[in-house]
């Protein structure tokens, strides 16, 4: 029997990729196949791919045989770009008749690879994207034989169907270790607001509701993931979009003008006001709420911080430093409202580089701090926020503070149960038995209370 109503957490398609590939980074650390990580063995004869077991090395061969030779040729210690050995793949999956390969997205309705979208006009008037192309294509000549290799225009075309149609594939902390690209899943369109989350076990996605819907059958075109990092004001937002998929975001929440003034706010002089400013224009006087006086000079100080702090942000794209982030936020304090997201990004660089410096009462501090802003723009259900408030309980529980960890772990359970499901690795092997720790441990210290109440009651009566 059809279901007439599907709830917010339930699996709507989950699809192995058309083709894949692990960042080079991570070769010596997971599998070619699974992306499981471990102990891996490298494959005998190219001695350049690495696998968990037989059975993967196994399930691998057929797509890896082709590329054995080629890669076993290449000179010691060559790193093949992740691109180049991605678009191999698709060529050679393609060659073995991959075109008819399809891609399933409801029991009826599929996509193939020709259905993509290749974006070749766009393509070709982006400098940046050419030169990238231009580069793989160098790099290809070592990686398939010449005749192998499609005409300029059918390999354009398929560069431009991968840069498109790409998925990163995520670890359990939301670290790309891959890209994949699905044939179903490439029929879900982006918004800002989306009502539907990718996650990934191993290289096979899974897309989950973030609302209930009603129907017997989804409508993929009423489902919308985001493409993006969400946590950007809205021009932001349109000019990364813009830039990697050639589209411009006309989303509700793009023309959220109220959203796009919080996102950039300044706090108002009176540390007793929580009321957003917008200082952008000049326009604004005094605070709509306390009617403090809004003073050039305070808008010269909030144009000063922002530039700064966007400036030293933009400098910790691959590396953050926690004194760094200290500065911005004590230049900040007063200044930025909390709902900046500029202040927030700041506070995210301080959380994860306090973790990893194994400062804890630091990071528990930045991470509380970053609650309310990530459910206010990541929104209530999103990866990110389930995986700030798990770290956050893990510290808690570790300095022996219970009832938070208790606390900041059952809100992390409500999120992840339906980003992931109650079957993903992330849920049953890290939260649930953070989750058993932190009850077991909150009971024992709860009765050690009582006894010791207890004896102070008894010494009491004594005296």
């Amino acid at each position: 029997m059809k279901k007439s109503f599907h709830r917010r957490g339930d699996l709507i398609l989950q699809e192995k990729p058309f083709a894949c590939v692990l960042q080079p980074q991570y070769r010596q650390q997971r599998c070619d196949r699974c992306f499981k990580q471990g102990k891996v063995l490298k494959c005998s004869n190219c001695l350049y791919v690495r696998y968990c077991n037989r059975s993967c090395q196994t399930e691998a061969w057929p797509d890896h045989k082709d590329e054995c030779a080629k890669l076993k040729a290449l000179p010691a210690g060559l790193v093949v770009p992740a691109a180049a050995l991605m678009m191999a793949r698709i060529i050679r999956r393609l060659q073995q008749g991959g075109d008819f390969q399809k891609g399933y997205y409801t029991p009826k309705y599929y996509r193939r690879f020709h259905d993509l979208m290749p974006h070749e006009e766009n393509i070709r008037k982006d400098a940046k994207r050419m030169e990238h192309f231009e580069s793989l294509s160098v790099v290809l000549l070592r990686l398939l034989d010449e005749p192998a290799i499609p005409a300029g225009g059918e390999l354009l075309r398929i560069y431009g169907k991968m840069c498109i149609n790409s998925f990163n594939i995520v670890d359990n902390e939301t670290i790309t270790i891959g890209t994949g690209m699905y044939l179903g899943a490439s029929i879900l369109d982006h918004s800002c607001r989306p009502n539907a989350v990718p996650t990934f076990v191993g290289d096979t996605l899974q897309i989950r509701l973030l609302e209930d819907y009603t129907g017997s059958e989804v409508d993929f075109g009423k489902i919308y993931i985001s493409y993006i990092d969400l946590l950007n004001p809205a021009d932001a937002r349109q000019s990364e979009l813009a830039d990697r998929y050639y589209f411009r975001c006309e989303c509700d929440r793009c023309r959220d003008e109220a959203e796009r003034k919080l996102m950039n706010a300044a706090a108002c002089p009176n540390a007793d006001c929580d009321e957003p400013l917008d200082l952008d224009g000049g326009k604004l006087t005094a605070c709509p709420a306390c009617k403090t006086e809004i003073k050039d000079s305070r808008r010269e100080q909030f144009v000063e911080i922002s530039s700064f702090t966007k400036e030293q942000l933009s400098k910790m794209k691959d590396v953050a430093y926690l004194d760094v982030c200290q500065l911005c936020l004590k230049r900040q304090k007063g200044i930025l409202h909390q709902y900046n997201v500029y202040y927030l990004k700041t506070l995210d660089h301080a959380f994860e580089c306090a973790i990893d410096m194994e400062k804890w009462t630091e990071a528990i501090g930045y991470g509380l701090r970053l609650v309310d802003g990530f459910r206010k723009f990541h929104g209530q259900y999103h990866p990110l926020f389930g995986l700030l408030l798990m770290k956050v309980g893990k510290m808690q529980l570790y300095l022996c503070q219970f009832a938070e960890a208790m606390k900041s772990l059952h809100a992390a359970e409500k999120i992840v149960r339906v980003t992931h499901g109650d079957q993903h690795d992330l849920y049953r092997q890290q939260l649930v038995p953070l989750l058993c720790d932190a009850a077991r441990e909150f009971e024992l210290a709860e009765e050690a209370k009582k006894g010791s109440d207890s004896g102070v009651e008894i010494r009491e009566i004594m005296q």
